[in-house]
């Protein structure tokens, strides 16, 4: 298994329209010594080739999908491209995958997965195995891979799959290097989604997935509406019946059809921090607490709403107060 980044990790908080926008906050990243560089699907920018092309300008940082779709690609083109962004940037990847939603789905393949759970234990499965060397020969209900890798020695890549729910970690558990979550309290991390790693990894003999959670984030300032700063960053996601379920899961009272009073919900419940910056940096550092390996810092709200340099004021305030 890869080491994992020291400290905090930072998401990039929209779809690249840009490298230049891109490489603001990679420079940032860099400054703060062993973090990551995490990029969500874009439709705008491919991420693979957004971030291959970033490694061109900004060698030597690590780098990561949290997440990419698996009906875009067969894993063995997944499987290329993970390392050829970990050739290029000359660091370890992290290649993470999930099925997206039902809708996606129909929109982008024959028929949709009749197990997600399965397709992403075949994905995840096949994409290690290419990486590893191995002649794969799997024929499975939403792929077939007859095929090999040619040899090329990397920094490595690590392959992760996006967690909701209980099952999905379990699967994770036992095929996955990295589970890695997207809007889950604490709480449920702890008391669900950690044990159900553990569960898998225990049943399939291997070691527990290390985690690295996705966490959104805003500074509490003079004139700031953190109610509106939450819903710019996650309300397609609280109208999504997939995330909501989750929540709910999670003991949180919110619809799918009012998101706007899901995002107050999440902030006034803590799942989308806020406060000032000793005060965010206190419950990342529960995060930790609790055995999430990688807290990966996402400012999407404030970046949409008031620009990279209020979101990159953001990150500075609480990596600080992090470190301090």
């Amino acid at each position: 298994m890869l080491a994992e980044p020291k400290g905090l990790s930072v998401f990039y908080p929209a779809p690249p329209r840009d490298l230049d926008g891109m490489a603001a906050f990679a420079s940032f990243v860099r400054r703060l010594g062993a973090g990551r560089l995490w990029l969500g699907q874009s439709f705008h920018l491919e991420s693979q080739m957004a971030l291959a092309a970033l490694a061109a300008r900004q060698p030597g940082l690590p780098l990561g999908t949290a997440v990419s779709l698996a009906p875009l690609r067969h894993p063995y083109q997944a499987a290329v491209e993970a390392r050829t962004v970990s050739v290029l940037s000359k660091a370890p990847y992290v290649a993470g995958y999930g099925p997206g939603s039902l809708d996606l789905q129909e929109r982008l393949l024959p028929e949709p997965y009749g197990s997600p759970l399965t397709a992403m234990a075949d994905y995840a499965t096949v994409m290690r195995r290419l990486l590893d060397g191995d002649a794969v020969e799997h024929r499975g209900a939403a792929h077939t891979t007859r095929y090999v890798l040619p040899e090329l020695p990397s920094p490595g890549v690590e392959v992760g799959l996006g967690v909701l729910r209980p099952g999905m970690a379990r699967t994770a558990g036992a095929c996955a290097d990295v589970a890695i979550t997207w809007l889950a309290p604490l709480p449920y991390l702890a008391d669900r989604i950690m044990p159900a790693l553990r569960a898998g990894a225990r049943a399939a003999h291997r070691p527990v997935p290390r985690v690295a959670s996705v966490v959104h984030l805003a500074v509490r300032r003079p004139g700031r509406d953190l109610d509106r700063v939450a819903f710019a960053a996650v309300g397609a996601h609280l109208g999504s019946a997939h995330y909501t379920d989750m929540l709910r899961r999670a003991g949180l009272d919110v619809d799918p059809g009012r998101p706007r009073e899901a995002a107050g919900r999440l902030v006034g419940d803590g799942v989308h921090l806020t406060g000032d910056p000793k005060d965010i940096a206190e419950r990342l550092r529960a995060y930790r607490a609790e055995g999430v390996d990688e807290v990966i810092l996402n400012v999407t709200g404030v970046f949409l709403t008031e620009g990279a340099r209020a979101a990159l004021e953001d990150l500075h305030a609480v990596t600080t107060a992090f470190q301090s």
